[in-house]
This record gives structure tokens, sequence and C-alpha cells, in this order.
């Protein structure tokens, strides 16, 4: 068993995946190639974005999203603790200053009303919130939305795992000023090795970005009009995404479809991540919230034992993270935080996932 058996949906694409790849390596446009923008095309499509900028990888993404809003050193950015240090790590890339924000301890995204809070304390500080849909299901955007007008907030959603989520049949990337996803291989839509999106519909921010992909790129690539990166993705992971998206809405049901039999299964003896009412969740990891540390340390021992593959997200929550030692947080600042990195284990999660396997991995975490 594996916890993502990329293998399986390989095997369903093969020709269309060799096809396009061909293509490539017939036409000989490694870098922004044809399979890019039609790429781009399609998630727009999808989406129902006006604007997407493809790019190398769902942390240039964040990154590129910041340059774009002109997040300078010494500005202030609200986020959570409970995500990959990414998140986080883009805010000090350009100077800027995390803010960490506690979470909701029923869906574990960012808490609305700890996150006005720490705005009412200083309006003026704040001009940027990164909200994280965290395992596959979108925060709360539409008290997010009540925010971002009430203080007039820039939202970058972060929705590295989150691709073909929804809130209400609006798609996750789309909600506040720009959306951010990855195409990492393990990520609900991924490709074979690092590539990641940018959405918006905003026309002045898209032209920003465009031009931040390309080291700060004006007329040509020798007339360099700002600071910008190499953020390119590759022609060939491009057209590796194109087949997979043409079923990725069909591999999104399958993976509500794996969630519904595993809650049915552990719902009496695990708190599971809830899901509101009108969500849809991509489900990029099922997890689950065991009794304590050491109950987790147990069930991790029993998967073990029988060679089930199992992982943590995240045993460290980012405010309590050596490389943030600076901002002077502690244990018991973000307690929710806190608490679930003690006692979260994720289980293996992809659309082919079959029944008799669920019911193994569930038979063993309930022996």
């Amino acid at each position: 068993m594996q916890f993502i058996d990329l293998k399986r949906q390989y095997s369903k694409l093969e020709n269309k995946i060799n096809s396009r790849i061909k293509n490539v390596l017939e036409h000989g446009q490694y870098i922004m190639g044809p399979e890019v923008y039609e790429l781009e095309e399609k998630l727009g499509e999808f989406t129902n974005s006006k604007n997407v900028i493809s790019c190398a990888s769902g942390t240039d993404a964040l990154l590129m999203s910041l340059m774009a809003l002109n997040v300078k050193p010494g500005d202030y950015v609200l986020t959570t603790p409970f995500t990959y240090i990414a998140t986080a790590e883009v805010i000090s890339l350009v100077g800027a200053i995390p803010v960490f924000i506690d979470i909701e301890p029923d869906t574990f995204n960012i808490d609305i009303e700890k996150l006005e809070n720490q705005i009412k304390q200083n309006p003026k500080r704040y001009k940027v919130v990164i909200p994280v849909s965290i395992f596959g299901l979108p925060a709360n955007f539409k008290e997010l939305e009540d925010l971002k007008v009430k203080y007039n907030l820039k939202v970058v959603e972060d929705a590295a795992q989150s691709f073909g989520s929804s809130i209400n049949k609006k798609m996750s990337c789309t909600f506040g000023d720009i959306g951010c996803t990855s195409f990492f291989p393990a990520k609900p839509l991924g490709c074979y090795g690092d590539g990641g999106a940018i959405f918006t519909n905003d026309d002045s921010i898209a032209e920003d970005l465009k031009s931040i992909r390309v080291h700060g790129t004006g007329i040509d690539k020798y007339d360099n009009v700002r600071v910008g990166v190499n953020g390119r993705l590759d022609t060939l992971q491009a057209a590796i995404l194109l087949p997979k998206l043409k079923i990725f809405s069909k591999e999104v049901e399958m993976r509500n479809k794996v969630a519904d039999l595993y809650s049915d299964k552990l719902i009496q003896s695990f708190k599971l991540q809830h899901v509101p009412s009108g969500y849809i969740s991509s489900w990029a990891q099922y997890s689950i919230l065991c009794q304590s540390s050491e109950h987790r340390d147990s069930i991790i021992n029993k998967l073990n034992a029988e060679k089930i593959p199992n992982a943590i997200y995240y045993r460290i929550p980012l405010h309590l993270q050596k490389v943030y030692k600076e901002l002077n947080y502690k244990e018991g600042d973000l307690q929710i935080s806190e608490d679930v990195s003690s006692r979260i284990i994720s289980l293996p999660m992809h659309p082919y996932l079959k029944s008799e396997e669920i019911d193994k991995v569930c038979n063993v975490i309930l022996d």
C-alpha cells in the first residue's frame, strides 16, 4: 500500500501522458512552450478565474504574490502556524514579519475571530493575510471577505493543498485577491516534479506577476523593470498536467468517496476534520486526531508493524520552529495548533485507494 499511489494513476493515463511528453520532445520548446499557455487557459476554465500565471512551485506562487502586492521589509503578514514552512518562509524572504494566528479546533483552518482580534489591536499595521486551506479544505472565506472589506486587507489564499475544492461551487484559488496552488507530485493535482500556479481576477496584479516570473521583465528579457525571480513552469510539467486535469473532477469525487469510507468507520473513535455545509474538500490528506501523543505513537506502531504508510502534518507548529525563535513565541501561545500538532496523524489517501485497503487501515487502527 502506498501513502499516495501515483503509479495507479499513471497506469490509467500512460498513453496520453507519454504522447504529451513526446510532443514536447519533438517541438523542443522546453521553456514557456505552448503547453504552458494551454495549461493556464484550462486552469482558468476549471476555476473560473480570469488570469492564471503558472510558475515553478507553490512556494514561488506565494513569493511572487507577495512581491506583486509590494510587501516590503518590516511589514507584518498574518497567517496560520499549522502549515508547511513555505507559507511563512515567503513572508520572511521578502523581509516581512509573520504573525501567527491560532486555528479552529474542528476545521484546522485559521480562526477568524482570533484573526480579527489581532487586527483590532493595530488595524493600520496589517495589510495582508495568508489563510491556508489545509488538507484540501477551504478556509472560512465568507468571513475572511468581510474582514478584507472592513480592514482593507489583501487576501492571498494558500491553496497548495486545496486545488479542486470549493465553497458553494466557488472554486478554491478564486477567493481573496490572489490564489496560489502547488503541483508538487503528492498534491491533489500533481506533476512529476515541481510546479505551481497563481490565480487572480485583477489584471494589474496578473501583469506584474508575469513580469516577476521572468526576472522582472519589461518589453523583453533584457528590459528589467522590477526585481523578479526565475519562476517559470517547465513545459514538460505542463504537458503532464494537461491529461491529469481532464480527469481531475472525477478524481476529486473519488477522493471524497475514500474520505467517506474512512469517516464511516472512524468517526466513533477519533475526532476528524470537520467539513462545513456547502464545502467540498479535495482531501490532500485524510487526518485523524488521536487522544494524546502517546496514543498517536501506539497507532503509528500498529500501522508500521503492518507496513501501512502514515505521516504527521505537522509535528511542530511554525511559531515553535527554531527558525522563528526571534519572534519570541512560546509554548502555550497558540494552544489549538499545539494540541492538534501533538495528536494528529494522516492516513493513506488518493483517488485509487481500494475499499479493502481502507478496511485494512481502519481495522489496524481500531484493533
